[in-house]
């Protein structure tokens, strides 16, 4: 008898921990995207150029020397962590080290892996808030851990939840789920895909039950800068007995609009930090001089500016407030309910009034948002991407009539998003 050495080697090639992650939200629509050529409100990134001083910093950085074309410190670029303790230190009222506390990897990704590789230890519970980025379900369970998943519901208010601030957690409902199997929490703040910026008193009730359980909080913050119509991001390790529990993440990418840079930084306390450094030292290594070099520089200069007109991390935000009331005008004009966001890059908003025949028999099995993201895709050349991948897989079903859509983009592409939009509703209606 002849055996097919193929199928044998399929069944034990993989790890079994990689079971069920193969698929991937980004690159399905990230591909879809590309194969219809749409008007993209879908991938979270700016189609507009980073800040000049950002841009200028790369170019000393490229005419710096032979050693910024070399291998830097494997941990981060000694320039980069210095001022980056010295620019958190002053926000979090506290010394930071800038070798032990700091850890720069390939974006807020690659700090997230070592931050789940490092302190999940096999059969550990993470509790993570829902909506979430879709990685730390996934990077829960190559650590060997469980998911554990409470949600942000809709308050109960008079008419429909019409800000991210209606989303709230049941303080009832979040307690239940510590237990001693607990090892971490994983908030991102503000949210994506909500936009929600959680206020000191909803922090407050995490960092009550992280201390009473003795829990990790894994805090990812790359949109920490992105805040509007007064709401205020407050980190939850500047909170009392917090820093000594908590690993928070940022990005250069979302802080200066360079998203292809993938620099980002973890901080926290050196014996946590540690084991993240451990981790980083026997997979990633080492990151590129060069963009830590320029970040550094551009930290230096908004160390200087900070709380000024001139910082950026004022200007941006102030930039895409406009952006972000235009896409709101646009949805409600087509007769849509958006989410008010707080904060972030993303809108989502409500598409159950919209009724659309979409028969795809390939689709069939997918949740509604997937069908009419597809069908937007496809039809419109629009793209978005569907809110219920942010989910569980209990939780689904009750979050499919939501898609996501990124108003961190160029006037010109909203401009090409509203006529898509308002072509299609005259078009139902029939004008």
């Amino acid at each position: 008898m002849r055996i097919n050495n193929t199928t044998i080697m399929s069944q034990h090639l993989h790890a079994r921990r990689l079971e069920k992650l193969d698929k991937n939200v980004w690159l399905e629509f990230a591909k879809l995207a590309a194969e219809y050529k749409v008007v993209n409100l879908g991938q979270g990134f700016p189609d507009f150029s980073p800040p000049s001083f950002l841009l200028e910093s790369l170019c000393k950085a490229i005419n710096g020397g032979a050693s910024i074309h070399q291998y830097t410190r494997a941990f981060g670029h000694p320039p980069l962590v210095k001022i980056l303790a010295k620019f958190f230190g002053r926000i979090l009222a506290r010394e930071i080290d800038p070798m032990k506390e700091i850890l720069v990897s390939v974006g807020a990704y690659g700090n997230l892996f070592c931050a789940f590789q490092g302190l999940v230890d096999e059969g550990d519970e993470v509790i993570i808030v829902e909506p979430f980025f879709d990685c730390y379900e996934a990077m829960t369970l190559m650590a060997g851990g469980k998911p554990v998943f409470i949600t942000l519901k809709p308050q109960k208010v008079t008419g429909p939840a019409l800000s991210s601030a209606d989303w709230v957690l049941c303080p009832e409902e979040l307690a239940s789920k510590f237990n001693s199997r607990t090892k971490a929490i994983v908030i991102n703040n503000p949210n994506n895909p909500l936009g929600k910026v959680f206020q000191r008193e909803e922090l407050q009730m995490i960092a009550d039950l992280c201390i009473k359980h003795d829990v990790i909080c894994f805090s990812d913050e790359v949109y920490e800068w992105l805040t509007y119509d007064g709401a205020r991001h407050i980190k939850i390790a500047s909170l009392p007995g917090m820093w000594e529990r908590t690993i928070t993440v940022s990005s250069a990418g979302k802080s200066f609009s360079a998203t292809g840079w993938k620099v980002g930084w973890a901080i926290g306390p050196g014996h946590l930090l540690k084991h993240l450094q451990t981790v980083h030292q026997n997979s990633l290594y080492h990151c590129p001089t060069l963009n830590q070099e320029a970040v550094a520089m551009a930290f230096e200069r908004e160390y200087e500016l900070f709380g000024t007109e001139e910082s950026y991390f004022k200007q941006l935000p102030a930039q895409l407030q406009s952006k972000r009331l235009r896409l709101v005008e646009c949805l409600r004009s087509v007769g849509l309910q958006p989410i008010l966001p707080e904060g972030g890059y993303f809108m989502i908003t409500d598409i159950s009034s919209l009724k659309v025949d979409m028969n795809d028999p390939n689709s069939k099995d997918e949740p509604y948002d997937y069908r009419f993201v597809k069908w937007l895709i496809k039809e419109k050349r629009l793209g978005t991407i569907p809110v219920s991948a942010f989910y569980s897989q209990e939780s689904r079903p009750q979050f499919q009539n939501y898609i996501r859509f990124c108003f961190v983009k160029d006037d010109s592409t909203l401009k090409a998003a509203e006529d898509i939009l308002r072509q299609w509703i005259a078009e139902i209606n029939g004008i």
